[in-house]
């Protein structure tokens, strides 16, 4: 065999066993992207300062009711705010937590 085809034989049957591992890492930006809709489906919203997962309740609805009457802002939902905004939210929310639950235990 030629020096050519032996450096096209070796690349063909390289790229032959790295196909696979390009598929799987498809899917798991797939499975990842998929993951992040459910939860969001499921009532879970990302905060991207603490940049974990919080769950969407009535109990966080009326905490960020509360945070847009103190910016005297109509009712907008969360989903639709913009990435700035969520995020000056969850800036807030984490400032007030201490209170929140404080709060929240006298009402039990």
């Amino acid at each position: 065999m030629h020096r050519g085809n032996k450096c096209l034989a070796a690349m063909c049957l390289t790229a032959a066993l790295m196909a696979p591992l390009g598929v799987q890492a498809f899917a798991q930006d797939d499975r990842d992207h998929e993951r992040h809709e459910r939860e969001e489906r499921e009532g879970r919203v990302y905060d991207p300062y603490r940049r974990d997962y919080h769950n969407w309740d009535n109990r966080e609805n009326e905490v960020y009711r509360r945070w847009l009457e103190e910016r005297h802002r109509a009712y907008v939902e969360y989903n639709h705010l913009r990435s700035r905004e969520q995020k000056e939210y969850w800036r807030w929310r984490h400032e007030h937590e201490e209170h929140e639950e404080h709060e929240h235990m006298d009402h039990q």
